[in-house]
């Protein structure tokens, strides 16, 4: 431990089970010296095992949905009161899409749902910052980071509506970056993880697939959702204190590769087999 986070204090949006990229964050924020306060919505707290991470970090849980102001501002003010002033880091690890969840493919959403699902996943980072921004509840030099995914900027076809989600979670963090930098120091960016075997991320048609394709394709192999949680608390820490307004990729290289040698490999050898079979049929 290096208590890169001694002394800091913050929110973590987003824990559900061990699996999750927020509960990882947790654990290595107490590790390196954090207080803080563990929410979620309501109906995830009762489906998730929260309380054990509580209690482990030694933190309070309070629930929040955060679509509702009345909520985030309930949230804000109960986590002054409980971490004694002003908070230092927040993470946003928030995402969902009812369209994923029915089967409802990109081509014949139900714009209901697709409404629900840009709320959940990305207008709460636009609420939450205006509550945060609006009570002046940031440290100076403070840092809030959301995850995000690569879909956000190339095609992944079962990803669905949670493509237009992230991208649109990517422009908030640089439009409302641009002024928590300008009137409070504040940094503002965003994660790009590599597909990570979460809860949430697990309801993806063929995901399995992603992270497969994703760990042949990147140099270094797929981020762990434990790295992911390192490379937060850097973006926590005051090592990266000019660093705002990104979106930053933590995928092992993928977003800057074309093709890998592996994926090369894998095709070629689909290709033999395809001008083998004729072959042996006609032997046959």
């Amino acid at each position: 431990m290096y208590n890169l986070l001694k002394g800091k204090k913050g929110i973590i949006f987003g824990a559900l089970d061990s699996k999750s990229i927020a509960w990882k964050v947790a654990e290595r924020a107490h590790e390196e010296g954090a207080t803080f306060v563990l929410t979620n919505a309501p109906v995830a707290l009762r489906l998730g095992t929260i309380a054990e991470l509580a209690e482990k970090t030694g933190s309070k849980v309070i629930p929040a949905d955060a679509t509702s102001i009345m909520d985030l501002e309930h949230l804000i003010d109960e986590s002054k009161e409980i971490l004694g002033g002003k908070i230092d880091f927040v993470l946003h690890s928030i995402g969902m899409s009812v369209n994923v969840r029915r089967g409802n493919h990109y081509t014949h959403q139900d714009y209901n749902f697709t409404k629900t699902g840009w709320d959940v996943s990305a207008l709460s980072f636009h609420r939450l910052m205006s509550v945060l921004y609006q009570r002046d509840m940031m440290n100076e030099w403070g840092s809030i980071v959301g995850l995000t995914y690569m879909a956000a900027q190339r095609v992944f076809p079962d990803y669905n509506d949670m493509a237009d989600n992230k991208a649109y979670l990517e422009s908030i963090a640089r439009s409302f970056g641009y002024f928590f930098g300008r009137d409070k120091n504040v940094r503002v960016n965003t994660i790009s993880q590599s597909p990570t075997l979460t809860t949430a991320g697990s309801g993806v048609k063929g995901f399995d697939g992603f992270v497969a394709y994703a760990d042949k394709m990147s140099p270094l192999g797929n981020a762990t959702a434990i790295e992911c949680a390192d490379y937060t608390l850097s973006l926590f820490s005051d090592l990266t204190k000019k660093v705002t307004l990104q979106n930053l990729y933590h995928d092992g290289g993928f977003s800057n590769m074309g093709v890998s040698t592996a994926i090369m490999d894998e095709f070629m050898k689909s290709e033999t087999k395809e001008e083998e079979a004729p072959v042996k049929k006609a032997k046959k």
